[in-house]
């Protein structure tokens, strides 16, 4: 397989989100887009990846870039996951894991000495043509949302 073929687009696989809503990637096409993935709703890390992008979310709108959060999570866990961290963006709900195997973040993990397949937590940035600019993978929350806010204020 190509190296084109391999990198992540705007998908047109459609998933229920938060705010009663189904959408695809591809509705974002015409304005930047960042795509995080992260493991679980209401996990420490996942909280705070979610909070960051949150309490930066004007600065990313400012700049013509939406964000979407993505994990396995169901719509209901989301919805009560959005409504307590008040998060201004959509989450998706990929329990059948089709965007999260699009863009490759599914990986074995060790939790507690055990194998266990999970997503990783990863961050696609797409330009306004839909095209991937940059990716983040084996993201450390502390100082992630600054360093994807940077890389937006660079397509601008």
């Amino acid at each position: 397989m190509s190296m084109a073929e391999n990198t992540p687009k705007l998908s047109k696989t459609t998933l229920p989100a938060t705010g009663d809503r189904e959408l695809k990637l591809a509705d974002f096409k015409g304005q930047a887009l960042v795509v995080y993935f992260y493991p679980r709703d209401n996990t420490p890390g996942c909280t705070k990846q979610g909070q960051g992008f949150r309490d930066h979310y004007e600065e990313f709108q400012a700049l013509g870039c939406e964000i979407v959060g993505v994990s396995r999570d169901t719509l209901a866990s989301h919805e009560r996951f959005a409504a307590k961290q008040e998060f201004p963006f959509p989450l998706l709900a990929d329990t059948e894991e089709k965007l999260c195997n699009e863009f490759d973040v599914i990986k074995e993990k060790n939790m507690y000495g055990k194998k266990v397949m999970g997503i990783e937590r990863s961050t696609f940035l797409f330009d306004a043509r839909g095209k991937l600019v940059q990716e983040w993978r084996k993201v450390r929350v502390p100082g992630h949302v600054e360093a994807v806010l940077e890389a937006v204020r660079e397509l601008a």
